[in-house]
């Protein structure tokens, strides 16, 4: 299946928001579904935005660390993860070095982009 733009209207999208930015996570893991990861990354490096993202304690211990992680790249910034905070969380604790990243492409991130950027905020995501 093939999605070329997000829909923010059905109630089982997963989205991840920070800051003023927000992407369907639903249509990010179609695009990433059955690709390669394309490398790796430290958590160590990542542990400084978790004081900012909600994480649920009871859900860390249930997750797949062998699951990429998917990192989209934001504008004039850089690549950045939208799905496997919780991963990331776990590693942290159990000392995992690195964790598998699947990075989508300009035009993917864009698809998947709620709002930010030049995507302005819909009534539902405000």
């Amino acid at each position: 299946m093939t999605t070329t733009r997000a829909d923010a209207s059905r109630d089982d999208t997963e989205a991840f928001r920070f800051l003023a930015w927000a992407w369907n996570v639903t249509v990010a893991k179609t695009y990433a579904n059955g690709r390669t990861p394309e490398g790796r990354l430290s958590p160590r490096a990542w542990a400084g935005f978790l004081t900012a993202i909600w994480i649920n304690e009871d859900h860390i211990s249930e997750v797949d660390l062998s699951v990429p992680l998917i990192a989209v790249p934001i504008p004039n910034a850089g690549p950045f993860i939208i799905d496997g905070w919780h991963r990331i969380a776990r590693a942290l604790r159990e000392q995992v070095a690195e964790l598998p990243v699947i990075i989508l492409t300009e035009q993917e991130e864009y698809d998947c982009r709620i709002y930010g950027g030049d995507k302005v905020p819909t009534a539902r995501f405000r």
